[in-house]
């Protein structure tokens, strides 16, 4: 576990009792993500993204030291609900943040909101969530996993794209992202594998039955270094000039220093792209590289607005957290400034918010990145909303 204030001056430390007070008198902000594994890099890039965010607020909300506790869910849902309940039970958190895997945030799901605790997924986005078991006290900065692959289905409709082959992990968010693309694409699946997660890394099975199936293009989800894997062992198999490559959430600003050229020109959907012409986005990605020297993930843009939705609710109650309704209403008004642009969450609290076509390329220093080439979706609902019975 790593702890880390923010703000508090060091002759405070010197004051003995009334430091005690002082650091009492704070925001604390449990955040969840996975920082060893081979899935770690992408929890790395989550907290840079989060201790960014702290930078830019100067280390306060409302006045209020910001204290941020980080720990590792080890890529299991158990440890994850470990970790999650310790933050709710014995730090007291005010807020629970993070949360790369949809099954480590179903896991830990009912600790948060059934305790009073406010919850902010800064990345899985499972379909339950944003339906019968929407909660008031949930909220995402990320999208509900179905929306990414929806917006997918219409580029392969677009491009015109008959036959499909589908390759995704078997696990909750793998299963929307097929759900997602089924959604949307009106042509024929003619094969589907879903793999075992996490343990499989060699997809050569798999590549061999799409070279049978001779598709028109082929649709796939592995994220972090399964991504990784993938691009190498898809390259190996020399499919691209017979079955083109269309995939979210495989090829990422984590992944391209090391298969930049495997991706090149390849096409991805997602709600964000580095070269998004937004003001908190050009100051979050020029601050990001400057302080880290490398380009910010999709997880960091959602882990940095995490930070900011949080405290413009905080910065709302002028730091009084105690009433919750109020506190709770300040964060379904969502009033900072995005790295998206404009922000407004739906009814089951899932963003409404703009999807895009990126396409991998080097920017004009030559190192890989994305850039947006076409707008999918204007203020896209995710489908579940219908089933959310909150009321506001």
């Amino acid at each position: 576990m790593n702890k880390k204030f923010i703000g508090l001056v060091s002759a405070i430390a010197l004051l003995g009792t009334p430091a005690l007070s002082v650091a009492a008198d704070s925001v604390k902000i449990g955040f969840v993500t996975t920082l060893s594994t081979g899935a770690g890099a992408i929890g790395k890039d989550m907290r840079e993204a989060v201790d960014l965010a702290v930078d830019h607020l100067g280390g306060k909300m409302a006045g209020k030291d910001i204290e941020i506790i980080y720990e590792d869910d080890g890529f299991k849902p158990e440890i994850g609900k470990q970790k999650t309940d310790k933050l709710v039970k014995k730090d007291k958190v005010d807020f629970v943040a993070g949360y790369i895997w949809s099954h480590v945030l179903m896991a830990s799901y009912k600790s948060v909101v059934d305790s009073d605790t406010f919850l902010i997924s800064s990345n899985a986005g499972p379909s339950p969530v944003a339906g019968k078991l929407c909660h008031e006290n949930f909220f995402s900065t990320s999208w509900q996993n179905d929306q990414t692959p929806m917006a997918m289905g219409e580029v392969l409709n677009q491009r015109g794209i008959k036959n499909l082959y589908i390759m995704a992990p078997n696990y909750a968010a793998g299963k929307n992202m097929v759900t997602g693309v089924e959604r949307t694409f009106k042509g024929k699946i003619v094969g589907k594998d879903m793999t075992k997660f996490p343990a499989q890394l060699d997809f050569s099975a798999e590549l061999a039955k799409v070279r049978a199936a001779k598709p028109d293009a082929l649709f796939v989800f592995y994220p972090g270094k399964h991504g990784a894997q993938f691009m190498k062992q898809y390259s190996q198999a020399a499919l691209a000039a017979s079955v083109p490559l269309y995939t979210v959430f495989t090829v990422d600003s984590i992944s391209l220093p090391r298969i930049g050229e495997l991706a090149d020109g390849s096409l991805m959907t997602q709600f964000w792209s580095p070269d998004l012409d937004v003001p908190a986005n050009k100051k979050f990605v020029a601050d990001f590289k400057a302080k880290y020297g490398h380009y910010p993930s999709h997880y960091a843009a959602q882990s940095y607005d995490s930070i900011m939705l949080i405290n413009s609710a905080v910065e709302k109650v002028k730091g009084d957290l105690s009433n919750r309704d109020d506190t709770r209403n300040a964060l379904r008004l969502a009033e900072f400034d995005s790295i998206r642009g404009n922000f407004k969450f739906g009814q089951n609290h899932m963003p409404i918010q703009n999807f895009y076509l990126r396409q991998v390329g080097k920017d004009p220093e030559g190192v890989y990145t994305t850039k947006v080439v076409d707008t999918v979706y204007v203020d896209h609902q995710d489908t579940y909303v219908k089933d959310c019975k909150l009321s506001w």
